[in-house]
């Protein structure tokens, strides 16, 4: 068990998890790839003090490991949902799973809009974790669309366990729909009909609202308080992924409120049922 979980290694979750740890709580990072990151692939950030025009990966590389050597855990990994569990919250991680008192969901800002029948086929041949589900395909046709990072590694997991995959990234289609009738049994890829038992759609992450469901959102941002507290008890939120202005002082800033609020929160929710 893990006082607070933090999905996302950017500014944000890295400020909330040394925040956190300052107070006394422990923190485990569930983060992507870095490469995913949009702060990643930034020439050069000149507006965060201390960091005069670095790139966005020095940045991230220093963020990182400023809290590798603080002691906080890091899981690469996707964050898939969030399951509240009563007086704690469960995070599935592909095929792993994170405990936590309580959540800080720093994901960053999510602009992928799910592809035409991907949302009515989840579960019933979409799926986004080729570890998760892939022995479930085993001799059989799957269509992998690949856009994270790590997505080529995934795609080879599934050759190696014997499905028969086709593989897609940005340089070989751009449009995708996701066709069956009870399940999934085709992919169009920028108008080509691919026959699939599954499509395995590998994004960075999660949309917030996908993520953990009765979330409240406006306009796809989170819809957070004064100390980025959410709608859901024990759930926070900071950054990107709870409104503009996309800028790394404030997704720091508003990690940093967000651990005091949740370190709050696991102190008076535990020591008034102790």
């Amino acid at each position: 068990m893990t006082d607070i979980v933090i999905i996302g290694g950017g500014p944000a979750g890295i400020s909330a998890a040394l925040t956190a740890m300052h107070r006394g709580k422990s923190a485990l990072i569930v983060s992507s790839a870095p490469e995913d990151s949009a702060l990643w692939k930034a020439e050069h950030v000149d507006n965060y003090p201390g960091f005069h025009n670095a790139t966005g990966a020095e940045l991230l590389t220093a963020l990182t490991e400023h809290a590798r050597a603080s002691g906080a855990g890091i899981v690469r990994g996707h964050a898939l949902s969030v399951l509240p569990m009563g007086e704690s919250f469960g995070v599935s991680v592909g095929a792993d799973f994170v405990e936590g008192r309580a959540v800080i969901i720093a994901c960053g800002l999510s602009r992928a809009k799910p592809f035409p029948g991907e949302a009515e086929f989840l579960g019933r041949g979409v799926s986004y974790c080729a570890t998760c589900d892939g022995m479930l395909y085993r001799g059989r046709r799957v269509a992998v669309v690949g856009l994270a990072a790590d997505a080529p590694e995934e795609a080879e997991y599934l050759r190696q366990i014997g499905c028969e995959v086709e593989y897609f990234d940005a340089k070989r289609a751009r449009k995708y729909e996701i066709r069956g009738a009870e399940r999934v049994s085709a992919l169009l890829a920028d108008g080509v009909e691919y026959p699939a038992d599954c499509v395995f759609v590998l994004r960075p992450g999660v949309a917030p609202d996908a993520l953990l469901p009765g979330l409240e959102t406006d306009g796809g941002a989170i819809r957070t308080a004064d100390d980025m507290s959410t709608n859901i008890p024990g759930v926070f939120a900071a950054g990107d992924c709870a409104g503009a202005p996309y800028q790394v002082a404030k997704a720091a800033g508003e990690g940093n409120t967000a651990a005091l609020s949740a370190s709050k929160y696991i102190e008076n929710k535990f020591r008034k049922e102790d």
